[in-house]
C-alpha cells in the first residue's frame, strides 16, 4: 500500500532486492490473490457504450470565470487493504468544490447517475464535462443533463488534461487520505472519504484560490 503504483514487474524487482526469491509469475499470482492492482488509467474505463452518442468538447480555450459555469465528473479507482472500489465525484471548475460523490464496487452507470442527481440538488451548471466512458455517454445520464438545459461536453479520447481539475482532485484524495489510511472495509473507506471531502471543501486552502477554501469560493463566504 506504500507503493500503489507498482505493477508486478516493479514489485518483483523490489522483493528480489529484499532477498526474496520470486519470479514474475508468482508475484502476479499473489497480487491477484490479494486483490492488489497497480493504479493506472484503465484501458476501457473511458470507452463509450455501443450506440451511445458522443458530444464535442466545449471547453477548449474557454475562460473559467464564475461558479456554476462548468461542472465535471470523473471516476477513479480506490484501493483498500483487501479489494477496491470505484469513486465518482462531481466538481465545480471555478471553485474546485466537490458537489457530490458516490462509491461502487462495479463500473455500472447507476452510481454516476446518483452522484449527478445529488449534485443537481445544489445548483445547475451551464456546461457539464465528462470523459467518453460508457457511464457518462449512457442515455439516462445525458438525458438528465439535457432535461435540466445543461450543455454536454466530453473529453477527446485519451486526453486526461481535458478534465484536469478532476485529475488534480484524485491526486489530492489519494495522497492526502487513501494512501495514508489504508482502509480495510468499504464502511471505513466511506467514512474516511466523507471526512476527507468535508475537509477538502471547508478547511483545505487552495493556492489557485488565493488560499481560500472551495466552500468560501463556491458560496462567496
Amino acid at each position: 500500500m506504500r507503493t500503489p503504483f507498482y505493477g508486478w514487474r516493479k514489485m518483483g524487482a523490489y522483493l528480489r532486492r529484499l532477498g526474496y526469491a520470486v519470479n514474475g509469475k508468482r508475484v502476479r499470482r499473489l497480487m491477484r490473490l490479494m486483490g492488489i492492482q497497480a493504479i493506472y488509467p484503465r484501458r476501457n474505463s473511458s470507452s463509450a457504450g455501443q450506440g451511445h452518442k458522443r458530444y464535442p468538447y466545449l471547453l477548449r480555450n474557454l475562460p473559467i470565470t464564475h461558479v456554476n459555469q462548468v461542472w465535471s465528473a470523473d471516476i477513479t479507482y480506490m484501493p483498500m487493504l483487501r479489494g477496491f472500489m470505484y469513486l465518482v465525484a462531481v466538481i465545480d471548475w471555478h471553485s474546485r468544490y466537490v458537489l457530490a460523490w458516490q462509491l461502487s464496487n462495479t463500473l455500472d452507470g447507476i452510481f454516476c447517475l446518483d452522484a449527478l442527481r445529488l449534485a443537481l440538488n445544489k445548483g445547475r451548471p451551464k456546461i457539464f464535462n465528462t470523459d467518453q466512458g460508457a457511464q457518462f455517454t449512457a442515455d439516462a445520464f445525458t438525458a438528465c443533463l439535457l432535461a435540466a438545459n445543461i450543455q454536454v461536453s466530453m473529453d477527446g479520447r485519451g486526453r486526461a488534461l481535458d478534465n484536469v481539475f478532476c485529475e488534480r482532485l484524485w491526486r489530492s484524495v489519494k495522497y492526502e487520505d487513501i494512501y495514508l489510511n489504508q482502509y480495510d472495509t468499504v464502511r471505513q473507506l466511506h467514512t474516511g472519504l466523507t471526512n476527507y471531502f468535508d475537509f477538502y471543501n471547508h478547511e483545505r486552502p487552495h493556492q489557485s484560490l488565493n488560499y481560500r477554501t472551495p466552500a468560501e469560493e463556491h458560496f462567496v463566504l
